[in-house]
């Protein structure tokens, strides 16, 4: 079994961690993110990685270059939320567990990309690390298919691609890093999957039904309702909505997506189903400013929706 360093933080990372320490493998030290100061009482907390260290009796540290004292065979890289630098690769080399089927989605939330993108499948790779975001040659892959049907989350998918990702980080490094080889240049355009900001989850009613219900499927969406934050937990989108409308444009059947032959006002409730450019968006779960998560019909139930209201007509 080889020596290693782990570096990562987000949960994603874990499942990986506690895969090669159970593969026998020799976790010399873990790097994650500082600890951060998390909930409503602001005490500082650490990352997840450093959590699941702490309870496998690992040592941790903050400190990128710490690697280079501990003689590691190689650096294992997971979700660690910074691009490692020159002086750090050129003392350890290194392999990261990337979310995505290479050079697709190279970049900071591949995941959340996929799924806004509408893709059927995503998958993991291991690849050598280089100085490029996401630009080493690719050791193996393996091919996810992403579950539409069940309006899969990115947190549910994430938390799938990490096991996947746990098995085939093994897997590839049964043999010994000496056996590792240089792994195969990636082929095809690549793609880049930028952080997802706070404005992105915005629901904006006059896009299509099936493209709102994907911004709900990343998580934290939210939109406005008597000039607070209204924020939408599950949703979907109703059947036979497409991608295809604008903000009150009539498909063929002389409507918005809606079948009844009215065009409708973008964010306009009817009972829990608003409507949107093309469709209409079914609320199953919000989360009103201030307060826990309900239903969306009891929270319809507790507003008393007046005459002309809409979600995010108050911009």
């Amino acid at each position: 079994m080889s020596r290693l360093v782990f570096l990562g933080s987000p949960d994603a990372g874990v499942a990986s961690l506690r895969a090669l320490v159970d593969a026998g493998h020799e976790v010399a030290l873990v790097v994650s993110q500082p600890d951060r100061r998390r909930g409503r009482g602001g005490a500082l907390s650490p990352s997840p990685v450093r959590r699941a260290a702490l309870d496998l009796g690992l040592d941790t540290t903050d400190d990128l270059d710490a690697v280079a004292g501990v003689g590691a065979e190689l650096g294992v890289v997971v979700a660690y939320g910074r691009i490692i630098p020159r002086r750090v690769l050129d003392v350890v080399d290194m392999v990261n567990v990337h979310f995505s089927l290479l050079p697709r989605w190279r970049g900071a939330a591949p995941v959340q990309r996929a799924i806004l993108a509408g893709d059927r499948e995503t998958g993991v790779c291991i690849m050598r690390l280089d100085e490029g975001l996401d630009t080493g040659p690719v050791l193996a892959w393996r091919t996810v298919t992403i579950d539409d049907e069940g309006r899969e989350s990115a947190a549910a998918l994430t938390a799938r691609l990490a096991e996947v990702g746990a098995r085939l980080l093994v897997e590839t490094l049964a043999p010994g890093v000496a056996a590792l080889g240089p792994g195969a240049a990636q082929r095809g355009e690549p793609t880049y999957a930028a952080k997802v900001e706070p404005e992105e989850l915005r629901l904006e009613w006059a896009r299509p039904a099936l493209e709102l219900e994907r911004v709900v499927r990343l998580g934290r969406a939210w939109t406005t309702f008597r000039g607070q934050r209204l924020r939408v937990g599950r949703a979907y989108a109703e059947a036979g909505a497409s991608t295809a409308g604008a903000s009150t444009a009539v498909d063929g059947d002389g409507d918005n997506g809606d079948g009844d032959g009215a065009v409708r006002t973008p964010g306009v409730l009817d009972g829990v189903a608003v409507s949107t450019g093309a469709g209409r968006l079914v609320l199953e779960e919000v989360q009103p400013e201030g307060r826990r998560p309900i239903p969306a019909a009891d929270w319809l139930r507790g507003v008393h929706l007046g005459p002309g209201e809409r979600l995010g007509g108050d911009r």
